[in-house]
C-alpha cells in the first residue's frame, strides 16, 4: 500500500490553489503547508500520515509528466472534481464517463493540471468502498 506520494511543480502558489479547489469535492485538505511544499490528504484515520497522502513540491515538474489517479466514492463527485478541476484552470482530458475499457464499473474524469500532469478521479461502481 502506498502510504504517500507526490509532485513536482513550477508555481506552487498557482499548484496548490489547483489541487485546493480540485480535491475538495474528494474530501482532500491541506494537512501540512511547508511553504514550497503542501501535502494533501483526506480525513485522517489512525495510521494515516497526518501530512497528507500527495504532496505537491517547488521544483521542476516530472518528464514524462505523471498520471495519478484519486479515489471517488461516488459517480456525482468524480463530476463534482472534474468541475471544480475546470473552474479552478484545470484543462479537460476526458469529461465524467463511464470507461470499460479498463473494467465495468470503472466511470473516471481526466484533467491536466497546471503543469499538464493527468489528474484522474476515480469511481469503481460495484466494488466494495472502504
Amino acid at each position: 500500500m502506498i502510504d504517500h506520494t507526490g509532485i513536482n511543480v513550477s508555481d506552487y502558489a498557482v499548484s496548490k490553489r489547483f489541487y485546493e479547489a480540485a480535491l475538495a469535492p474528494l474530501g482532500y485538505a491541506v494537512r501540512l503547508d511547508l511553504g514550497d511544499a503542501a501535502g494533501f490528504g483526506g480525513q485522517t484515520h489512525g495510521a494515516d500520515d497526518p501530512g497528507g497522502d500527495f504532496w505537491i513540491s517547488v521544483g521542476t515538474p516530472y518528464q514524462p509528466r505523471s498520471h495519478i489517479a484519486f479515489r471517488a466514492v461516488s459517480e456525482a463527485q468524480v463530476a463534482a472534481f472534474h468541475a471544480a478541476a475546470i473552474a479552478a484552470g484545470g484543462i479537460d482530458n476526458g469529461a465524467p464517463g463511464p470507461r470499460p475499457q479498463y473494467h465495468t464499473g470503472y466511470y473516471a474524469a481526466f484533467v491536466r493540471d497546471p503543469d499538464g500532469y493527468n489528474i484522474e478521479a476515480v469511481f469503481h461502481a460495484g466494488a466494495a468502498q472502504a
